[in-house]
């Protein structure tokens, strides 16, 4: 009876020791796990400065654009176009511009308003809201929406994947205020 109590009691100890082992690597697992993922969070944050900095100080950006298109097709429906720094105000300008620009072919226009002509792309297909022209678009189709039009008081269409988000928030910018108030005083 001795001799089995003590088998059992060997294995019982056995079986402790590799629970034993198992909880330890465990534990040193979800630590890993923990330190890889605080690693890669200041990896998205130092990328997000890297961005923001680039964007302000390298491209004299005030927002960075975000998100990604949806196929809506709304963009390509109320287009105003910038030529040079100007948004095309007539269809004369328009005329003369049309051969500088392939994409002044696919544009027919469609309204004129007070900040100057509106144009909608053929190359739209309505059902789909897909470009037929996606590979040899222009560079205002890849490039959009712009902060230049944006800044200028256009407005991204309702329900649009990409939104502009300040690259300073509205409390850094009051701090720089308060701070250059401070300073000069």
């Amino acid at each position: 009876m001795c001799e089995t109590y003590g088998l059992n009691l060997k294995l019982l100890l056995d079986n402790i020791r590799s629970s034993l082992k198992i909880c330890v690597l465990l534990y040193f697992i979800n630590m890993i796990k923990n330190l890889i993922n605080k690693i890669l969070y200041k990896i998205n944050f130092l990328q997000s400065e890297f961005n923001k900095f680039f964007a302000s100080k390298i491209l004299g950006r005030k927002y960075i654009r975000t998100g990604k298109c949806k196929s809506c097709g709304r963009c390509c429906q109320r287009i105003y176009v910038r030529h040079s720094k100007n948004i095309i105000k007539n269809e004369e300008e328009f005329e003369r511009l049309k051969p500088q620009h392939f994409f002044y072919g696919y544009l027919n226009v469609i309204d004129k308003d007070e900040s100057g002509l509106v144009f909608e792309c053929t190359k739209l297909n309505k059902e789909t809201g897909k470009c037929t022209a996606y590979r040899h678009r222009a560079l205002i189709c890849r490039q959009y929406p712009m902060e230049e039009i944006f800044m200028m008081g256009g407005i991204i269409t309702e329900n649009c994947g990409f939104k502009f988000v300040p690259i300073e928030s509205f409390e850094e910018v009051l701090n720089k205020v308060k701070i250059k108030t401070i300073i000069s005083k």
